[in-house]
């Protein structure tokens, strides 16, 4: 028998390629690592790491263990799964995270799973989307809201599942006295000649998705001001310094004059949300009634959205 918390530090050290490195993506020392590690391979009577220069690296036998490891960890968590039918969720802890606008979904939907079990503890955390994978990673939240990125894990990869929950539209948003404001159609093309406010290259997945948008539109943006937090994007454009694209979820200051425009010519940009779990546990009561909570308010949010 072999401890699983031991095999998921040895996976972590193949991910992160160091002792040091994993040790901080799951809150150890090194020396803590490195004992993980030390045990296991006293366990299995089996080296597992090897000098590598003035580093070290996995030995061949600890890549042949971390390539069983990803079922390993999704059978114990199916398990985990099982085990919990029989509380029937209604008890215990729940975790939910998310990037910064997705907590216009979760936090209600906390909401309602403490309402519906008050013997429930509901956390949420705030984390975009890569954090997010680390997280789920170190058991550190249950449920993750993101949006899928470049750099994210694939589809497949076998220590998530993923799947998606909505598609969300991109608004123009400009000041209330704008021209656009007077199209019955629009294009995002329309605004190929405006200045724009987006996020600094780099910090943002929500950059790279608006330059995609507009390239697709067949135009390079003109960006004259940067701004990442949402409150700064809504008070430049009020301004009249720029216009910008906002997901229709997201929540701007009342205070602004401003206007968001839906896009009602084809290609209309959009972002995906999805919901992530480890692998294997997506069957928990706990995480299924998360996942019917966070269903509930899209369905309302989408509702209000086309009524107004």
């Amino acid at each position: 028998m072999i401890d699983l918390r031991r095999l998921q530090v040895l996976r972590s050290v193949h991910q992160h390629g160091t002792v040091t490195a994993a040790a901080a993506a799951l809150h150890l020392t090194p020396s803590a690592v490195s004992h993980q590690i030390r045990e296991l391979a006293r366990e299995l009577q089996t080296p597992l790491l090897e000098p590598h220069g003035r580093k070290v690296r996995l030995t061949p036998a600890a890549l042949v263990l971390v390539k069983h490891a990803d079922d390993l960890l999704a059978r114990w968590e199916e398990a985990r799964s099982a085990l919990e039918a029989f509380r029937a969720g209604a008890s215990g802890m729940l975790r939910l995270s998310g990037f910064p606008t997705a907590m216009a979904l979760i936090a209600p939907a906390a909401v309602l799973l403490q309402e519906r079990n008050p013997g429930l503890q509901v956390t949420v955390r705030e984390s975009e989307s890569e954090e997010g994978f680390k997280l789920l990673l170190a058991d550190e939240t249950d449920v993750l809201l993101l949006t899928p990125t470049d750099s994210g894990p694939a589809p497949d990869d076998p220590r998530f599942d993923q799947q998606p929950m909505m598609s969300e539209p991109l608004d123009l948003l400009v000041p209330a006295d704008h021209p656009l404001t007077k199209k019955k159609k629009l294009a995002l093309a329309d605004a190929g000649c405006e200045p724009w406010i987006l996020p600094v290259p780099g910090t943002c997945d929500h950059h790279d998705r608006a330059m995609v948008a507009c390239a697709v539109a067949g135009f390079t943006p003109h960006v004259a001001h940067h701004a990442t937090d949402w409150s700064a994007v809504a008070a430049l454009v009020a301004c009249g310094l720029g216009i910008s694209l906002v997901p229709r979820l997201t929540e701007l200051p009342a205070r602004y004059e401003l206007v968001r425009l839906p896009l009602t010519v084809e290609p209309v940009p959009t972002r995906q949300i999805m919901t992530c779990v480890r692998r294997g546990s997506r069957q928990s009561p706990q995480i299924q009634q998360a996942l019917r909570a966070l269903e509930e308010v899209v369905e309302d949010r989408v509702a209000l959205a086309a009524a107004s």
